[in-house]
């Protein structure tokens, strides 16, 4: 009987009821978290979810610092020592960084074992623990190794939610936004009409990301527009030393002046969208401060090592209206050095 490729949006008591049928009869789970959902989302998984309750844990490092060569090598020695074989079931209790270390050992033990998503933040909700991608980082980019290997099952679970700090909430509504602009005008023009996120956004936005990577699950075309910000996001990511959804924010702050410049965005929709993302950033202290020529030179290599350009040139995914998108569009490095000066002020 194949394995199923699901998402579950109905809560834990569903997830469980998923875990007793036959196809699960012979697994044998390892749940694999960091220090915070060991605390705040493990107790009430095991206490929710009858077959995990004698399931093995390994706790990995939180953030990104996880999603390295060495802690992977850290799990697959932790599963070798245990017995674990074709039967074993990774199960990611975390954040986007556990979904995708724990998906590439997944991929990549005994030439691939099933695993489960259960992220516990809203950007790995919507975003990071969906479409199937795994990655580590190594020599110094980002989800540089990696592999396509859909979870068998991804619960979304909401109430996990409660435990997230606002910055957290912030970064994942960050990346909800980005999917409704290049997808869904209504749903866009919800989340930024809305304080905080209802459930059923959640929903909408993870079904959005399903509905592009079933039409593209191999990431060669029209997926493409789910990397709306993110040339420039991971950039600014690794240069300010910024959370991931506060450097989309400004990655697609960048790709939309772009889009008014080369391709017709109207200035209204740039000019909306840039005094949400002020009015979202100000309760934070983020120690913003505009990029100089100096910055911008150290960041336009790591832009260039971003996975959709090719023969040389940089490539962005640039807006023509909210649910519009131009993929692969040529940007000159004046251009991205022009968008990055005009970033500030907010």
């Amino acid at each position: 009987m194949s394995t199923p490729n699901r998402t579950i949006f109905g809560g834990l008591h569903i997830f469980d009821r998923e875990l007793k049928r036959d196809i699960w009869r012979n697994a044998r789970f390892t749940i694999l978290l960091d220090e915070n959902t060991f605390q705040h989302c493990l107790p009430t998984l095991i206490s929710k979810v009858e077959p995990l309750q004698e399931a093995d844990f390994v706790e990995v490092p939180m953030g990104e610092e996880c999603k390295s060569l060495e802690v992977a090598a850290q799990v697959w020695q932790t599963l070798l020592e245990s017995g674990a074989d074709r039967n074993a079931v990774i199960v990611n209790l975390g954040g986007g960084t556990v979904c995708d270390l724990g998906g590439f050992v997944a991929s990549t033990y005994m030439r691939g074992i099933r695993h489960i998503n259960i992220p516990t933040t809203l950007l790995a909700m919507t975003d990071a623990a969906l479409g199937g991608k795994t990655a580590i980082d190594f020599g110094g980019v980002k989800n540089s190794i990696g592999h396509f290997h859909p979870a068998a099952v991804t619960v979304v679970n909401t109430p996990f939610l409660d435990t997230l700090p606002p910055i957290e909430m912030l970064n994942g509504k960050i990346e909800m936004v980005k999917t409704a602009l290049v997808a869904d005008e209504t749903l866009y023009n919800n989340l930024v009409a809305t304080d905080g996120v209802l459930h059923r956004q959640v929903t909408a936005t993870a079904r959005i990301k399903n509905r592009v990577v079933k039409a593209d699950p191999y990431d060669r075309g029209i997926r493409h527009i789910l990397n709306f910000g993110h040339t420039f996001g991971h950039a600014i990511e690794l240069h300010a030393n910024l959370p991931h959804g506060i450097a989309v924010g400004l990655g697609m702050k960048a790709a939309m002046y772009l889009s008014t410049k080369k391709i017709g965005l109207p200035e209204e929709v740039f000019n909306t969208y840039s005094a949400w993302l002020k009015s979202q950033f100000l309760p934070f202290s983020l120690h913003l401060s505009p990029f100089n020529l100096k910055d911008i030179e150290q960041m336009l290599p790591l832009m260039r090592r971003d996975k959709k350009n090719a023969d040389g040139e940089l490539r962005c995914v640039l807006l023509q209206a909210p649910g519009a998108t131009m993929i692969d569009v040529t940007v000159s490095d004046n251009e991205v050095r022009d968008a990055l000066l005009k970033l500030f002020p907010l």
